[in-house]
């Protein structure tokens, strides 16, 4: 995934082959809720890789 879009304290991603894009709240160094991470990881088609 890489970081396409930045505004306030929301950022995009985008998967490299995959259409679609996965925002994410809050700033760089705060820390993303478990809930948050894991539905990131479905999206990102990384739900079985350990991180």
């Amino acid at each position: 995934m890489g970081l396409v879009s930045t505004e306030g304290s929301h950022r995009q991603f985008k998967h490299l082959s995959k259409p679609g894009r996965v925002t994410v709240s809050g700033g760089l160094g705060d820390d993303m809720p478990k809930g948050t991470f894991a539905s990131v990881r479905r999206r990102a088609g990384l739900k079985g890789a350990k991180l």
